[in-house]
């Protein structure tokens, strides 16, 4: 779709859309942590099983990223978008209902499904409506800006809901909210479905699903077993589509863009970035500086507020040297954060995190648009979905590495640490980023 025809009639309305679907997929990751213990208090879950009130959204939105993005090439980006809203809304509402712990988590796998087909298709949705690079990449920066305030605002909204009506509503608010985002799809995305004949790989899907699934699983539990499983059924799912899908749910071909193949590679390291800084960071807030849920999130309310500038405010310049600039944020503010991080908020916090967030701002967006510059039309939601696959798996292997690194007799030195191997990724992300293409992603 041309630039222009963005700009006019219900077309208007496509990035909001994509942008609102992004800040709800990545709002109920986090919405839920503040109103955990209530949630245990009323339903009667064991400590174990309560982790899975989170984990089980995480579980399955992780795991069925590929199909999703598959899907919504053969089956149609409205289509699918609709489709995740609707089963993401419906879930909310079960769990905002629910009275027994089964339920509740069975609730949470259904909308991390929902958000599966979602994020995979807002990604394909900005792909094909918006093909001008500045416009693309402008796109993109707002999309990653909302997923960033998204997960921001989950521990202020989750405060705020818990406290003041029930923790019941961090899961019915969605309904409302879903409603208008279905009928605003319905209104504002061409409906055609690709014109391919092609059926799904099911050897393909079932093989990464699962592997991606289990994978993860055992990444949560740091558990061996379902990590090398995991694994094992990926190198499975590789021969699949190599060898015998007819039409592979991952097209192997497209890893010959080296755009698509060091993007992905860079969104993984970058997975431990953003979980170093947003959910370490709240951490220390809490356990160092005393900071109850609620004020620690308004704690990193400024670095949201920054984040949601710069990656919307993208400068004019290649991918290299975008990447390189956040990351020399990353190392200062990384460094500055483990020399004095029981300092106090001003000095301690507030610097280093603004320097962070100037960095995720410049590097997120730029390596989500990288990721996805190269892909047909025909293949927007699959670079979408693997693109995403990318960061989330990233995400909770950085959690599983960094947590071990934090746990001591001292969670201020455990953070340091933290804060230094976050470093040493930015050291990393700077060093690989130097194999992507030169070609501009704004002009």
């Amino acid at each position: 779709m041309t630039t222009d025809a963005v700009r006019t009639g219900a077309a208007r309305l496509v990035l909001p859309l994509v942008c609102a679907c992004q800040f709800m997929v990545i709002l109920d990751a986090s919405i839920v942590n503040v109103a955990l213990p209530s949630v245990r208090h009323d339903l009667g879950f064991s400590p174990t099983g309560l982790a899975w009130v989170v984990n089980g959204y995480l579980l399955t939105f992780a795991g069925l990223l590929l199909l999703g993005g598959r899907a919504a090439d053969l089956f149609g980006r409205r289509r699918m978008l609709v489709a995740g809203l609707v089963l993401f809304s419906g879930a909310s509402l079960v769990a905002g209902l629910a009275t027994t712990p089964e339920v509740l988590v069975a609730a949470r796998a259904v909308q991390g499904s929902g958000a599966a087909l979602l994020a995979p298709a807002t990604l394909a949705v900005i792909t094909t409506y918006y093909t001008a690079p500045q416009e693309r990449a402008r796109a993109f920066g707002a999309w990653s800006a909302a997923g960033g305030v998204g997960g921001m605002a989950g521990a202020i909204a989750g405060g705020a809901l818990t406290a003041g009506l029930s923790w019941r509503w961090v899961f019915l608010i969605n309904v409302p909210i879903g409603a208008v985002l279905i009928a605003t799809a319905l209104a504002s995305l061409d409906g055609a479905r690709a014109e391919r004949r092609e059926t799904l790989d099911v050897a393909g899907a079932v093989t990464g699903t699962v592997g991606l699934a289990t994978l993860v699983y055992g990444v949560m539990e740091g558990a061996w077993a379902p990590v090398l499983a995991g694994v094992f059924l990926l190198v499975v799912f590789v021969g699949v589509e190599a060898r015998f899908a007819a039409h592979p749910m991952m097209p192997l071909r497209l890893f010959r863009s080296r755009a698509v193949s060091v993007s992905n590679v860079l969104l993984v390291l970058f997975g431990g970035i953003a979980i170093a800084m947003w959910y370490f960071t709240s951490l220390l807030l809490q356990n160092v500086l005393g900071y109850g849920p609620l004020r620690a999130g308004l704690g990193q309310t400024p670095a949201a507020v920054t984040f949601v500038v710069v990656a919307g405010l993208l400068p004019r310049a290649r991918p290299r040297a975008l990447v390189l600039a956040g990351c020399a944020f990353f190392t200062a503010g990384f460094c500055w954060l483990a020399a004095s991080s029981d300092s106090g908020y001003l000095t301690g916090v507030l610097g280093p995190t603004l320097l962070i967030a100037v960095g995720i701002g410049l590097t997120f967006p730029t390596l989500m648009a990288a990721a996805t510059a190269d892909a047909p039309e025909s293949d927007a939601g699959t670079v979408g979905g693997l693109a995403n696959t990318a960061s989330q798996v990233g995400g909770s292997i950085g959690l599983a590495v960094l947590a071990t690194a934090a746990a001591g007799p001292s969670p201020a030195r455990g953070y340091d640490l933290v804060f230094l191997l976050a470093a040493g990724l930015a050291v990393a992300i700077a060093t690989l980023s130097t194999l992507l293409p030169r070609q501009r992603l704004l002009q």
